[in-house]
Formats: C-alpha cells, structure tokens, sequence
C-alpha cells in the first residue's frame, strides 16, 4: 500500500495495464457500432478516445526515454516504427473492404467514391455515414498527430527541455481553436491525443512525477477507477448538459488521463487489467478495431439465428473480429514489425548508432528481448 515512485515508473519496461484498457475499448466500440439501441448504455462511441490518451501517452513516453538513452530522438526510426506498425495492416484490411464492398451496389459506389481519402489517410473528411470502412477516421487522426508532434517536440527539447510542457499546453489550447468549418469537431480529437502526450511529460519530470504520484497509490487508484465509472456511465447526460460532444470529449479524455497513473501502480486496477486474457486481446486491438466491420458481415453466415443489432451479435462480431485479429496479429503485424525493427537496426548499424526501437504498443525494451513497435501504443493504434 505505497506510492510509485519515479525511479520505479522510468523502471517499468511494460505496461500491461494499458493493454488490458486497450482490450476493453476496443470492446465497447464493436459493441456501439454492432450492438443497436440495448447496447448504448455502454457509450462505446467515446472508446476511441482511450486510445487516443493511450497512444498520445505511450509515444511520447518513448521519445522522452529514446531523449534519455541516446541523447537524441530519431525521427527517421519513429517514422520507420509508425509506418511498418500501422500501413501493412491498415491497407491489407482496406483491400479486403474494397472486395467484400465489390457489387454491393450503394457501398460499391461509395467505396470507389471515397477510395482516395482512404488511401491517403484522410478517413475524417468528406465522407458521409454508411461508408465502408469509415470507422478508421481515428486512424487518420492519429496518423496526422504522428506525423507533427514528433517534429515539435524534437524543436522543443533542442531549444531546452522546459519548453515540453508549455509546447503541449499551447498545442492543446490552437488545437480547440475552431479555424474553419471543417475542422469543427477535429481539434478536440487531437487535444485528446495530446492530453495523453503532456501526461507524459509531467511524469517524466520529478517535479511533475511528484504531483501526480498519489494517483498511483491503490487506495487513490481504486477511488480513481469508480470516479472514472461514474463519469463515462454518465457521458449521455454530459452530451446532453453541454449540447455538444466536444465538451464531454474533452472532459472525458482528460479523465483517461487521471486513470492511467492508477493503472501504474501496485494496485487493483493494474492488477486487473494485466491479465493475461485482457492483454492478449489488447495486443491485437488495432486488428480487431479495423476488421470490426468485415466480421459483422461473417457474422449472419456463420450464425444467422443471432438478430442484428443486438448485444448478442455485437458479443459474436467481437469474437470473429479477435478470431481474425489474431490470425492478422501472426502473419501481417508481427511479421512486418520485424521487418521494420531490421530496417531501423540496418540503418542505425550504417551509422553506427543504437537503435531505438520498442516492443509492442503496450511496452518498452528491455534489454535482451527483442525489439520491435511501441504500444498501441499500447494505437491504437490506432488505435
């Protein structure tokens, strides 16, 4: 019954916890899009911002430490990481939406229609409900935010490390701003996934560890958990009190934030969320969130008695979805991180230097294992 301390947090080669919250969001999303009116009580739409504060959290956490290692962030071998953990899936799932969308009349037409933005990772614009494939516009968000952060926290951190800080807090505040019509409803996505990169920050610092550590003692956590329960068992009432989602968004990624210092410690959060179970489950979530929509078509072939839009057909959709998850987790992520992990070793042996890489979305290296991505985080992935 004590505290995390800091050496013990900048210790930690794993966060398994994190995994386990990926799985469960993961879970509740297939259950919004699948499981119809009985399953709103779950407010699965607002899933994928865990992934967002995890993933913001999580990248950063690894810059910071890469920062620490070498003296240096290599934003060659982050982009190498991000673009063989996230494109080789990511497409392979599009091509096989474009053959299951291929003569279905409305979606073939929308697919075709929509195929560029697809294509270019701007899944957020454009396009309208009904769309096949339209639930990855959270993989374009965070694409776009892996493609700048790294750049502005590299700019900060060679000018002086105490400009981090400040840098998120105002990226968070320009992100809210409302320049056009188009980016209404946006920005509060990446002021989520920033809010998880200046959490980040602040534990990385002893100062800022120290403000945040009773989070992490599990009498704290445990009060944490409920309070966080309580408020995404309310997130419809906060929808309706602010007339807007924007609002709750924000609100609610900023209550991901105060959960996961609690899912750090020695407590019963991180106790329950690390197994195994859970973990392996969240190790497969960016597959299960991207192929959530080719396995409800499964679905009514291999059970047709289980209606539509029901929890029932949400709790089959979520199995197939695992069930392929895992086969695409052996064959296309794993595979292709080790593919990306030899590219980075290759090219840093070239240069001489270290190389930097990272386990999986939900872990750190640690010395003799092999190194591959980050988390999913622990992103998502990606979400």
């Amino acid at each position: 019954m004590r505290r995390l301390t800091h050496a013990e947090f900048l210790a930690l080669r794993r966060f398994d916890a994190l995994d386990g919250l990926r799985a469960v969001a993961a879970v509740i999303v297939v259950f919004f899009h699948c499981g119809g009116a009985q399953s709103r009580f779950l407010s699965g739409w607002i899933g994928v911002h865990i992934f967002f504060v995890v993933s913001g959290f999580l990248i950063t956490t690894l810059m910071l430490r890469e920062h620490d290692r070498n003296g240096r962030i290599s934003l060659r071998n982050f982009y190498l990481r991000r673009i063989f953990r996230i494109m080789p899936l990511y497409y392979l799932v599009l091509a096989l939406s474009v053959l299951a969308a291929y003569g279905q009349g409305g979606h073939w037409t929308a697919m075709k229609e929509h195929l560029p933005h697809f294509l270019l990772f701007m899944n957020e614009y454009h396009i309208p409900p009904g769309v096949p494939y339209l639930h990855t516009w959270t993989i374009g968000i965070e694409w776009k935010f892996y493609l700048v952060w790294p750049l502005l926290l590299v700019a900060a951190s060679r000018v002086s490390a105490r400009l981090r800080i400040p840098l998120a807090v105002a990226a968070v505040a320009l992100v809210l701003i409302p320049y056009g019509q188009t980016w209404v409803g946006m920005g509060v996505h990446y002021a989520v996934l920033l809010i998880g990169a200046l959490l980040a920050l602040v534990l990385h610092t002893a100062r800022g560890f120290a403000l945040l550590s009773p989070l992490t003692h599990p009498a704290v956590g445990v009060a944490v958990a409920v309070g966080f329960l309580v408020l995404h068992a309310n997130i419809p009432s906060l929808v309706a009190y602010f007339h807007g989602e924007q609002p709750t968004v924000l609100l609610y990624g900023l209550g991901v934030a105060l959960l996961l210092p609690s899912l750090l410690g020695p407590g019963p959060g991180r106790w329950l969320l690390s197994r195994r179970p859970l973990v392996l489950v969240g190790e497969r979530s960016y597959g299960l969130y991207l192929v959530q929509a080719l396995a409800a078509t499964v679905v009514p072939v291999l059970a047709p008695s289980i209606p539509r839009g029901t929890p029932l057909f949400a709790g089959a959709a979520a199995l197939v979805s695992l069930a392929i998850a895992d086969l695409l987790y052996a064959r296309v992520e794993t595979p292709m991180i080790g593919v990306g992990r030899q590219l980075i070793k290759k090219l840093d042996r070239a240069r001489a230097v270290p190389t930097d890489g990272a386990d999986r979305h939900g872990s750190l290296p640690t010395p003799g294992e092999p190194r591959g991505d980050e988390a999913v985080a622990n992103v998502l992935s990606s979400r």
